[in-house]
């Protein structure tokens, strides 16, 4: 009897705490996660696994990182604010692309600001010199950040020069995100961190309660050198991307060179990181000092993340998309966005806006490949071209609509990347570039991919691919 007793009592508090859980972790969902197909899932998992489904929702599921940022948020406002006019977004532009600029104006805060002189470079063969010169020529500050940072022979190249700088006096510093330039081990993190260099990996932790922090990637590539020079892109630093020297598994892409005002903007993003991870206030004299330009390029910077910045980028790129009229050429190595901008992608297909999607023919990783193959299927209903492009793997990220707007930056086109990700893009009110990058997009329309392709697929094929598609949050 007395066993019955205990046994029901356990069984009662049990319960209540399966039933507190489910409700207290339903609540919070409800009132915090914006994506009702989101909602759904969490509430599923936590109602069919109270227990489990609560812990994989306290490790995975809460944004922390928006907390942390609107703490911090007060600084990134003034910085920048500093030195413009914020009562003029569009920095005078009229025609089709006006209220493109009026509104990227009022999403981001930052103005299109003009005489900029940008200049496109390819893979790191045609990269890597130009940004090592600039290292090599600095005076009085260097903000680098990488997603990769290989310590192999460019990335010793680029650390030995990095430690040069340091020691006649530069002021350099280094942020590597914490999983794409190594999770557990990170050589060219310790190596100069141990020859003096102030690096810093962006949201690493080994500690359990902090794991969500693998989800959410610095994925963004900028280096300004002296407030005066910046590059920025898709372009990662390891041998990999000297495509020239024909490496094991070769990744081509392209990268910026920036003079002029909107280099302020983008060392203001780095600043930003970098007091982010490590709570450092870089001075203005010697990291965001701001520089006239002799270029003729008007142009502003974009960045997303799970922060303050949440789907800027995708917001500018759905707006562009809307004004366009008769062309629009996208090249990006994945594309798995979501219903929304699949949406705009066919609608202006329909009213006839010629639309050119350019994806590798095998990207470096798989999954996201299969998921790809059975999410595009619908663009191709609506008239959508989807083009392969022919090895080396392309890992360039750029859009052109018109021949007169570009967007560039580090922001593939998958969820992961526009929304999890901290990224950066630049955006060019420049017909002279924006036909540059438009026939080197459609120099890669190697083969095009047809409903015949795709129904070319066996059963197992299909079933394998649908099934990764389940994943495309995650991939």
């Amino acid at each position: 009897m007395l066993f019955d007793l205990q046994l029901y009592t356990t069984t009662l508090i049990i319960a209540f705490m399966r039933l507190t859980l489910v409700t207290g972790v339903s609540l919070h969902i409800l009132l915090t996660k914006r994506n009702t197909s989101s909602a759904i899932g969490w509430i599923g998992v936590c109602v069919l696994m109270p227990f489990l489904g609560t812990t994989l929702y306290l490790m995975f599921g809460i944004n922390r990182v928006t907390r942390l940022a609107k703490k911090l948020v007060g600084d990134r406002t003034s910085h920048k604010q500093e030195g413009t006019d914020l009562s003029s977004w569009n920095a005078g532009l009229d025609g089709q692309f006006a209220p493109l600029a009026l509104m990227v104006g009022k999403l981001t805060t930052r103005p299109v600001v003009g005489n900029n002189s940008i200049t496109c470079l390819h893979d790191g063969d045609g990269a890597y010199p130009h940004m090592l010169e600039a290292i090599e020529k600095a005076r009085k500050s260097i903000l680098l950040c990488s997603y990769i940072f290989r310590h192999d022979a460019s990335g010793q190249l680029f650390a030995d020069k990095l430690i040069a700088a340091q020691q006649r006096g530069v002021s350099v510093r280094v942020l590597v995100d914490g999983i794409g330039s190594g999770y557990f081990l990170s050589p060219i993190y310790r190596y100069l961190k141990k020859s003096g260099v102030p690096c810093a990996r962006f949201m690493h932790s080994l500690l359990p309660w902090r794991m969500p922090f693998l989800n959410l990637r610095n994925h963004r590539k900028i280096l300004v050198v002296d407030g005066r020079i910046g590059f920025m892109g898709g372009l990662n630093i390891a041998d990999n991307n000297l495509v020239g020297r024909h490496p094991k598994h070769p990744v081509s892409d392209t990268h910026f060179q920036i003079e002029g005002p909107v280099v302020h903007q983008l060392a203001q993003v780095a600043a930003w990181d970098w007091y982010f991870t490590t709570g450092e206030q870089l001075s203005r004299d010697l990291f965001l000092q701001e520089h006239a330009g002799k270029g003729t390029s008007l142009a502003r910077i974009v960045t997303a993340g799970p922060d303050t910045d949440l789907e800027k980028i995708e917001y500018t790129m759905l707006q562009a998309i809307t004004l366009s009229r008769k062309s629009i050429r996208l090249m990006t190595p994945y594309f798995l966005p979501g219903a929304r901008f699949l949406s705009e992608l066919g609608l202006a297909a329909l009213r006839g806006v010629q639309v050119d999607i350019i994806i590798p023919l095998r990207s470096n990783h798989r999954p996201l490949d299969w998921a790809c193959a059975a999410n595009i299927s619908p663009l191709l209903d609506t008239g959508v071209r989807i083009w392969h492009a022919n090895p080396p793997f392309n890992h360039s990220k750029l859009m052109v609509v018109d021949k007169a707007w570009s967007f560039v930056g580090s922001s593939n086109l998958d969820i992961r990347s526009l929304r999890l990700n901290f990224e950066i893009n630049m955006e060019t009110y420049d017909v002279t570039l924006a036909n540059i990058i438009d026939d080197f997009i459609c120099q890669h329309r190697n083969h095009r991919l047809t409903h015949y392709d795709l129904d070319q697929r066996n059963s197992l094929t299909r079933i394998r691919d649908s099934f990764a598609r389940l994943f495309m949050p995650y991939l």
